[in-house]
């Protein structure tokens, strides 16, 4: 099993986990993003290594290669010397550093590949990490708007309830119950005080102040009838009009 796939496995392992806790969702997506965080760390680090090894495999390979350079140039110098056992024996050492340059060289291209395609994969964790962040904000957001919205629906049924409404009807007869209460109070209050007996007096001057009305229209017309004025106040002195009488002055008395 590959590094990112230990690290994939860890990752569902821990997703499963906390989405199975019922925990706040804000909560689960931040800790998901600590967890891929410390994984791309430690992802990092082993990328780090492989490179480490690259290099170290290239500078075998070119350490090989030097050498037999370096056999090569004193094989040539054996022959120019006149020395043909040591030119073979150079050459000798020559080719064992050329068969351990190819080897290096194997296992240096080999190390290559491997270390490219982790860097491949640590820049796709890396995107996924940043993809990942951008869909926890919107998440998040869905989550705050889901959850506003269940409290408002959760709160609507609360007011369609009609026992809400009938407390209200109840309430407002209640109310309507003691103003008509307190308006009968304040009558027998009236009554009981002598304001009732105001009221009949302040009738009956309206009723004679229309009786003379009536009569002075009467008188108007020609209509006839004695024109009598009622009282409009106590303690007034009114005129009673008293049909005329002829007398003669110089008619004798008896006569």
């Amino acid at each position: 099993m590959s590094m990112f796939q230990r690290i994939g496995l860890l990752l569902r392992s821990n997703i499963n986990s906390m989405v199975s806790s019922a925990e706040e969702p804000e909560k689960i997506l931040n800790q998901l993003l600590i967890d891929m965080r410390e994984q791309f760390i430690n992802a990092k680090k082993q990328v780090a290594v492989a490179i480490a090894d690259e290099k170290r495999l290239y500078a075998k390979l070119n350490e090989a290669k030097k050498t037999s350079a370096d056999w090569e140039k004193k094989a040539m110098l054996a022959l120019t010397k006149g020395d043909e056992g040591l030119a073979r024996e150079a050459l000798s050492r020559k080719q064992e550093q050329d068969s351990l340059a190819t080897q290096w060289q194997q296992q240096w291209i080999a190390q290559k590949q491997a270390t490219e395609g982790l860097r491949e994969s640590l820049h796709k964790l890396n995107s996924k990490i940043g993809e990942a962040k951008r869909k926890k904000d919107l998440l998040i957001a869905r989550s705050k708007r889901a959850e506003a919205q269940k409290s408002i629906q959760q709160t609507m049924g609360g007011l369609n309830d009609n026992s809400a409404f009938d407390a209200f009807e109840r309430m407002n007869d209640k109310v309507e119950q003691n103003e008509a209460e307190a308006e009968a109070a304040a009558d027998l209050a009236g009554e009981l005080s002598g304001s009732n007996l105001e009221d009949q007096f302040a009738a009956l001057e309206h009723e004679s102040g229309t009786n003379d009305a009536l009569a002075d229209l009467r008188a108007k017309m020609g209509l006839g009838g004695p024109t009598v004025k009622t009282p409009l106040a106590l303690g007034v002195q009114d005129e009673f009009p008293v049909p005329e009488i002829g007398i003669d002055v110089n008619e004798k008395v008896g006569g």
